[in-house]
């Protein structure tokens, strides 16, 4: 199975030239260390960054410029700063070609939930709501199951849902699936695991059409 910088780089097959992506907290920060270096991406993070890049090397941070998870970043040529409310008049405007989210839960409908556990302190659901509402290309970047092992991919969401209907792929530590009408669509299987594992691991309707092969 894959480990959160496996599932980052299997993401960053799905960005394509010229594409405005959003990252969110978590697992989608690592993507802008994998994104093949022919083509051209502007990565945007809603605390008022476009153009970064990817993660600098110890000793080399600059604790000025951060992501909205408050990451030091990097910076390519080019890259410029602004405030909130420019940050999400591009996202509420449409300008993002893809959005990338982690995820407590997503049900077989698309539905996430990404922001809250019941009983636990947070400071508020973010720009979440914002992406989710927006963007109509959302890929979801998370684990197969919770540290009980149990299921993350679920017929419906248990967690204050973040959006409804919204998520279109998901790549977890075990698959790369798609969100249809008639549940979860399993595209390809991690390295070293079987189908038969993914189907445990999902209580959702998985989806199983023909041969599934490995990633690459």
């Amino acid at each position: 199975m894959l480990d959160k910088n496996g599932i980052a780089k299997r993401i960053a097959k799905e960005v394509q030239d010229r594409f405005y992506v959003n990252l969110g907290i978590g697992i989608p920060t690592l993507v802008t260390n994998f994104v093949r270096e022919d083509i051209n991406i502007e990565f945007q993070s809603e605390n008022g960054v476009l153009g970064m890049g990817p993660f600098p090397f110890e000793g080399e941070e600059d604790a000025d410029i951060i992501n909205a998870g408050k990451q030091t970043i990097t910076t390519l040529a080019g890259a410029s700063f602004f405030d909130s409310a420019t940050s999400f008049s591009m996202i509420r405007g449409q300008h993002v070609d893809l959005t990338i989210l982690g995820a407590m839960e997503v049900s077989e409908n698309g539905d996430i939930a990404n922001w809250k556990i019941p009983g636990k302190m947070v400071k508020g659901m973010g720009g979440a709501m914002d992406l989710v509402a927006s963007a109509e290309n959302i890929i979801v970047a998370m684990m197969h199951t919770n540290k009980r092992g149990e299921s993350k991919l679920l017929k419906k969401c248990s967690l204050p849902l973040t959006g409804v209907g919204c998520v279109k792929k998901i790549v977890t530590n075990l698959a790369v699936l798609d969100v249809t009408e008639n549940g979860f669509r399993l595209l390809e299987r991690a390295p070293g695991v079987s189908v038969e594992e993914i189907q445990n691991a999902t209580e959702g309707t998985l989806i199983i059409e023909g041969d599934i092969p490995e990633m690459n």
